[in-house]
């Protein structure tokens, strides 16, 4: 983790512009550590959450976007809660991960990246809120897709029995929201 952050680094500027557009307001860190010290993911970042901010603000596009992190960030929005200059660090993270996407950065986990795209679809698609298992379905047809392995499938069934059986999961998805014209309006100017 320490070789990327203690390079010595030229600093850009057409990142932290590209933040500053969309309205996420990273020049306000002043690195307290607390998204980090907070965050229940960092076991399996390679970047802490406020070294990714710093990376950012510095402009440091490569490792930003080929960062592990900005893809294991979950949104829990805990980082977002404790920052005590109420900077929108998942919404930077989310940010992030849309923008690799769009430049083409190779994905570090194609997993991860393939839930995140199936995610957005499945809420666009279903106008706001998203069957659970349609996001399951494409997501674990995707992995026996990339790499067939019957173990894995017999584990998803039997753990989506389970939810099912549990209430958790259910085969119909939710009803519709009246304002499916909005959440699309709200895609597209995201360029989704």
């Amino acid at each position: 983790m320490d070789h990327t952050v203690n390079q010595l680094l030229k600093p850009q500027v057409a990142l932290p512009a590209k933040l500053t557009e969309a309205h996420l307001q990273v020049t306000n860190c002043f690195q307290c550590r607390k998204c980090s010290g907070g965050c229940p993911l960092t076991f399996a970042m390679d970047l802490l959450p406020h070294h990714v901010i710093r990376l950012a603000l510095l402009g440091q596009e490569d490792l930003v976007f080929t960062s592990r992190t900005i893809w294991v960030c979950s949104g829990c929005q805990t980082c977002t809660t404790r920052c005590p200059n109420g900077i929108d660090i998942a919404g930077t993270m989310d940010w992030l991960k849309e923008e690799a996407v769009k430049r083409g950065h190779a994905l570090p986990d194609e997993n991860v990246a393939a839930f995140h795209r199936y995610f957005l679809e499945g809420i666009q698609a279903a106008g706001g809120r998203l069957p659970e298992t349609r996001l399951l379905r494409r997501y674990t047809l995707h992995k026996l897709w990339r790499q067939p392995c019957l173990a894995d499938l017999k584990r998803d069934i039997r753990m989506g029995w389970k939810l099912w059986m549990r209430g958790r999961v259910h085969l119909s998805g939710p009803p519709a929201l009246r304002g499916k014209a909005e959440i699309n309006t709200i895609f597209q100017k995201a360029g989704f």
